[in-house]
């Protein structure tokens, strides 16, 4: 460990950083690897250059992502590996799916920064309450761990009436950052930069914030945060990764096992994406889901696409193995729409999607999110 990492550690300490980095702390003074080397390493080994996308994408725009929860369920969707584009929904499906390990691969470096950030918001929180005040800068209730377990409705009513105390928000942002940094995830001035503007932004907006491009403002129908995270399945059932105490937790618990690493990748790259399949095989796991949103549709229209399912059939998979995709279609009838909502979720059997692509079948991006969709 060099000097100029010891002293990195000291700083997050002394800025406010969790007994975890204190340990950290000891360590350097010890000479001894960081109890985060492997998580830091694992983000740096298998991430590739970042690239661009016209939005920050702090949280989604798909009010269809939990309407696939039913159907993961009922086909036994379960365990293995989980890779994921995107933010915070990724969670829910680790929730529903319960992962040994899941990859969340995302073009913008931008995205890997925030859960850097909310790796540390979970690690810092004893409850979803808790974890909702540090993300969302209000100022935790007295009576604290008397909100386990309570209905996320109510979680997200007592947001909305707390103190947004702009003291608390600094701190909160303060020993977050720190905290980041104590990760051992090399960063740069601009990182922190992003890191501080992201969550500025949750603290600004909390559960109103939405979906934004660039140069095109808010769009009115797009949902809230509050939206997403009060997301039901088909049957109603709320199905986020607040829902439920229990889901919180094993988020939570998955998180600080290290076992939810933040990549840099395009799904029709050569290092990242190959780089995860590769990773999967060496634990001697099978994909259980790829969330790839509706990210295919860019690798299709920039001539990626056989990149990407080249890389996808090396993932080792079994007859459950599904890809989740979103799909906004403007023209024409996609298959389990549902009325009032601008996106569906659809299912799709990996070895069907491997089988399709090896046919030939994949004429048309139209092809690839009808056939044996589910």
């Amino acid at each position: 460990m060099t000097w100029r990492r010891a002293l990195l550690l000291i700083g997050a300490v002394l800025l406010g950083a969790p007994a975890t980095s204190r340990a950290q702390v000891a360590a350097a003074r010890r000479g001894v690897a960081s109890p985060d080397t492997a998580f830091a390493a694992a983000v740096v080994r298998l991430s590739e250059p970042g690239g661009f996308f016209d939005s920050d994408n702090l949280i989604s725009n798909e009010t269809s992502y939990l309407h696939v929860a039913t159907r993961l369920d009922r086909d036994g969707v379960r365990g293995g590996a989980y890779v994921g584009v995107g933010p915070d929904q990724n969670f829910s499906y680790i929730a529903i799916i319960r992962p040994t390990v899941a990859f969340l691969l995302d073009i913008r470096r931008d995205n890997m920064l925030q859960h850097l950030m909310y790796k540390v918001l979970f690690a810092a929180s004893t409850n979803r309450l808790e974890f909702l005040c540090r993300w969302l800068g209000r100022v935790p209730p007295p009576d604290l761990a008397s909100w386990t377990g309570k209905p996320v409705e109510q979680l997200l009513a007592w947001v909305d009436r707390a103190d947004a105390d702009p003291r608390w928000q600094a701190r909160v942002a303060r020993e977050t950052l720190a905290q980041v940094q104590a990760l051992g995830v090399p960063l740069e001035a601009r990182d922190l930069d992003v890191l501080r503007r992201f969550h500025a932004e949750f603290m600004r907006r909390g559960l109103e914030l939405r979906f934004s491009s660039f140069g095109r403002g808010d769009d009115p129908t797009r949902p809230t945060l509050r939206t997403l995270l009060l997301a039901t399945d088909l049957e109603g059932v709320p199905r986020s990764f607040l829902a439920r105490e229990a889901d919180w937790m094993f988020v939570r618990d998955l998180q600080a096992a290290g076992r939810v690493i933040p990549v840099v990748g395009d799904l029709a790259g050569t290092r990242a994406l190959p780089a995860v399949a590769e990773e999967v095989r060496r634990r001697a796991l099978v994909l259980s889901a790829i969330y790839t949103s509706n990210a295919e549709q860019y690798v299709w229209r920039d001539g990626g696409f056989p990149a990407f399912a080249a890389t996808l059939a090396r993932f080792p998979v079994d007859a459950r193995s599904v890809v989740i995709r979103s799909v906004f279609e403007r023209g024409g009838a996609v298959p389990l729409a549902v009325p009032g909502h601008r996106s569906v979720q659809l299912l799709q059997r990996v070895r069907d999607f491997n089988r399709h692509q090896q046919s030939g079948a994949f004429r048309t991006y139209r092809d690839v999110v009808t056939l044996d969709a589910r």
